[in-house]
């Protein structure tokens, strides 16, 4: 390591951007001098998403950092609101790759008569969707392909909070990939679908809301398209109450 440290501080830097985020932090507390080139915004730029500045310009409330290391890490731990509040906008730590999560007002729900919309102290958005009481359900969210990180697997899940005991063990979800076609001249769209039982699948977030795998699909450098993610109920025999939609996230893997 002590020859690494003599070489001269760009070629550090060069090196090091090539990495990770992961190995970036550690390779700071090898030496003083490895640390002080660790912690070098033109580092920090690499890991951070090509179109983070014109993300970040769309936040409700302005981003205050001093370095693109403190950047990197607190878009890793506090998602920050873009578009009016309608998303929100964050990165995974290990990896620099875009997340989001579509709030509960901006989803497509059946028979919104039957939900109350309204403020929770846990949800980052101005308002959650909250059940008052039905026999099925369905909740669709969307996303451009293009505003993903590429050559990603990603998967869709449903966030959301139980105040019943019946939970969602007879839904199904759905996830659709729509693309254009650039091979074809007539635009037709290609089309991957995949559908599956949730059954009792659904896990406890860090941030305290539980979710549900929705569905994969890989986003490859040159998908234009969008995604769409669906959760529905029809068959159960239970009237559904107390379901808290907080909204849908598309993550990486």
């Amino acid at each position: 390591m002590e020859w690494f440290a003599r070489l001269p501080e760009d070629c550090i830097s060069e090196i090091l951007s090539y990495t990770s985020a992961v190995d970036a932090s550690r390779s700071s507390a090898a030496s003083k001098e490895l640390k002080s080139v660790a912690q070098n915004d033109v580092v920090w730029e690499r890991f951070l998403p090509l179109d983070y500045q014109e993300i970040i310009s769309k936040a409700v409330s302005p981003l205050k950092y001093a370095t693109k290391k403190d950047l990197y890490f607190s878009l890793s731990d506090s998602p920050i609101l873009i578009d009016q509040g309608k998303m929100s906008f964050s990165i995974d730590k290990r990896s620099g790759k875009k997340c989001f999560m579509i709030g509960a007002r901006e989803l497509m729900i059946s028979w919104k008569g039957c939900w109350d919309f309204i403020p929770n102290p846990m949800s980052r958005f101005s308002e959650v969707a909250k059940l008052r009481s039905m026999g099925w359900i369905h909740i669709q969210g969307k996303i451009k392909t293009e505003i993903l990180s590429k050559n990603t697997m990603y998967a869709a899940y449903l966030v959301f909070l139980l105040e019943s005991k019946e939970g969602l063990r007879s839904s199904n979800t759905v996830l659709r990939l729509s693309l254009n076609d650039k091979s074809r001249k007539n635009g037709i769209k290609k089309e991957r679908i995949e559908s599956r039982e949730t059954g009792k699948l659904a896990k406890m977030r860090g941030d305290g809301w539980l979710e549900i795998e929705m569905g994969r699909f890989y986003n490859s450098s040159d998908d234009e398209g969008e995604v769409e993610a669906w959760l529905t109920e029809i068959n159960s025999p239970y009237d559904k109450s107390g379901l808290i939609v907080h909204g849908i996230e598309f993550r990486p893997l």
